[in-house]
């Protein structure tokens, strides 16, 4: 069991967010597509209109004039693939000055220090929604030492845990339940909330560890009502207030590292350490269409 360098990216988010570039602005008046794999799509959403990229192969036309990429070292082959298929103008927010993806790019913003070393992806994760909430035009300056104080969940014995969220919370409860797969190894669901009120509760129980994040105005609600329905059937549920999806991430990338050391298992390398698990990846990188 290690887990030393998804413990210290986490650590070293503060640092890595203040650092990160607030010298560049989206251009003025132009519709945005964003798009990426994985957390990098999680990151993309946060920025508006969102598509995964490989809906954007199958479909590359849409109603947008700039595309937005996001993807940690630049070389994944679907982002590069979508990329590819747009005709227009790309930025790219990433970790690395060149890459495949770079050279197609108009503008490459590096919104890391370094490369983050760990699969579980964290620190890399925040940054890239921050430099993306900077190309906006936002202030940015609060996040870092608002992740530094974020605290973690408390760990527990659950093998089922369900995160709920809608509007701009909706990104943070897929990247939570991505960093509760790959990292602890355990069964978690994303939700949006409205959804998850209907029909999805069937297969909910008590053996289900839930957080709903709250949001406000309608969202909070909602949330509410999401929560009380969770504890009717006898779940463990946190109703958690939420900021800004940077910060709103870092207790469950705290929680996550908390259940892999209680679990024993190794967060670092997301199970490819692992015969079967690496043979998986491997499979998925293969492209039968041919």
């Amino acid at each position: 069991m290690s887990g030393d360098l998804t413990r210290a990216a986490i650590a070293d988010q503060p640092d890595w967010l203040r650092a990160v570039p607030t010298d560049r602005r989206f251009p003025g008046g132009v519709r945005r597509l964003f798009t990426g794999c994985g957390t990098s799509f999680h990151a993309a959403q946060t920025g508006g209109e969102a598509v995964q990229a490989l809906e954007l192969v199958l479909r590359p036309g849409r109603d947008a004039e700039l595309l937005v990429v996001v993807s940690h070292e630049g070389d994944t082959p679907l982002t590069l693939e979508a990329a590819q298929a747009w005709h227009g103008p790309r930025w790219l927010v990433t970790g690395k000055a060149e890459s495949p993806l770079a050279s197609l790019c108009d503008e490459v913003v590096v919104c890391t220090p370094e490369v983050e070393r760990s699969w579980c992806h964290t620190a890399s994760y925040t940054c890239a929604v921050a430099a993306i909430d900077a190309l906006a035009g936002n202030e940015i300056g609060w996040l870092s030492d608002a992740a530094a104080a974020a605290e973690g969940f408390p760990a527990s014995a659950h093998e089922r845990f369900l995160v709920a969220g809608a509007g701009r919370d909706r990104p943070t409860a897929q990247e939570a339940v991505l960093k509760l797969r790959e990292g602890a190894f355990v069964a978690a669901e994303a939700y949006e909330t409205e959804q998850l009120l209907h029909g999805y509760l069937a297969a909910v129980d008590e053996s289900v560890r839930a957080f709903v994040l709250e949001g406000d105005g309608r969202a909070a609600e909602r949330a509410a009502a999401a929560a009380a329905a969770l504890r009717e059937l006898g779940c463990d549920v946190t109703l958690v207030p939420t900021r800004h999806p940077a910060v709103d991430i870092v207790p469950f990338q705290k929680l996550t590292v908390a259940l892999a050391e209680l679990r024993g298992v190794d967060p670092d390398r997301i199970h490819r350490d692992d015969e079967r698990w690496a043979r998986a990846a491997a499979a998925g990188k293969a492209d039968n269409a041919a």
